[in-house]
């Protein structure tokens, strides 16, 4: 039987179709299925993209935290899957989905983590602060921002003249590669019980 993914968003979802393609290229082998995808902003392309193929796209306010519990478990969902989600999970929804939320980053933890760092602000201080090498990270997701386990770490390099745009593309390309392989690993422990399921 298939594992049900939720996708939580709140941009262009470029992650998502990167889910969506990896899955799509395994057909039957494929580990799960993209049951919904949520957003806290109408306008991100993520819902887009869902509704493209066949997916549930709803829209939650962030603040909204009973819908947003209610739309994860009324479907069934095996894993949670951060995917560009800036906002912090209610503690609710990450006590009922324990060792089953995931997320990415573009910048290796915890040097680079914490409230207010995504996207471009985590590539401009990585450029600032000097050094050779960044990452993506996959983590678990637990009451504190980028604080969780962390998964996997996959090494970028920052070249000379890097931008925080340049770096973000080929931070981009790897988080496309990384993340669901990761999300089929941890589906593959959650089924053989090697990760607690609460």
């Amino acid at each position: 039987m298939l594992s049900r993914i939720a996708v939580l968003a709140s941009g262009g979802g470029s992650n998502l179709q990167a889910i969506l393609d990896y899955f799509q290229a395994k057909g039957e082998a494929r580990p799960a299925d993209v049951a919904v995808v949520i957003s806290d902003r109408p306008s991100a392309l993520a819902l887009e993209r869902a509704r493209k193929n066949d997916i549930d796209a709803l829209v939650i306010s962030h603040s909204d935290h009973a819908s947003l519990e209610h739309a994860l478990v009324s479907r069934d969902i095996d894993l949670v899957v951060l995917a560009g989600y800036l906002r912090l999970l209610p503690r609710a929804i990450i006590a009922r989905f324990r060792h089953r939320i995931v997320n990415i980053h573009p910048g290796p933890l915890p040097r680079f983590g914490g409230a207010g760092m995504y996207g471009e602000r985590v590539h401009a201080a990585v450029i600032a602060s000097g050094v050779h090498e960044t990452a993506v990270t996959v983590h678990m997701v637990d009451e504190e921002y980028d604080s969780g386990a962390v998964l996997a770490q996959w090494p970028v390099p920052v070249l000379p003249g890097d931008t925080p745009d340049s770096l973000s593309k080929r931070v981009l390309d790897v988080e496309h590669v990384l993340y669901p392989r990761v999300i089929e690993l941890v589906l593959d422990l959650l089924a053989h019980n090697t990760i607690p399921a609460h």
